[in-house]
């Protein structure tokens, strides 16, 4: 397996948790709203993973892991609105909330990592 592929493939599964999520959540306004916000968010990381990877520079890579990472974030903000009002049982987003946040340090350690090489 190539350096890289088990993040890009840990994002995917990511990406498949939230569809799933997102899929479960009442069909209300408000759980209309936190879908949609969170299936954007939540699904986007893994395609600017993938698209990091193939960046064209160490600046660009850092840009493109920088998005993959705000992405992440607002996903984690979704996850506990969809937590703290209800909209899904704890024991259904707990883990995707942890594996989120898992992420997130993996995505800015890489960053921080290039940014060192960089100098």
């Amino acid at each position: 397996m190539a350096k890289g592929d088990d993040i890009e493939e840990r994002l995917i599964d990511f990406a498949v948790l939230i569809i799933k999520l997102c899929a479960a959540l009442p069909d209300t306004l408000a759980g209309r709203h936190v879908a949609g916000q969170l299936l954007r968010s939540g699904t986007s990381p893994a395609s600017h993973y993938s698209e990091g990877r193939g960046a064209e520079s160490r600046r660009d890579f850092v840009h493109k892991l920088g998005v993959c990472l705000k992405e992440l974030n607002e996903s984690a903000v979704w996850l506990k609105i969809a937590l703290r009002s209800k909209m899904a049982p704890e024991a259904e987003v707990l883990p995707i909330l942890t594996e989120c946040i898992e992420l997130s340090k993996i995505i800015n350690s890489s960053i921080q990592t290039a940014r060192r090489n960089t100098r």
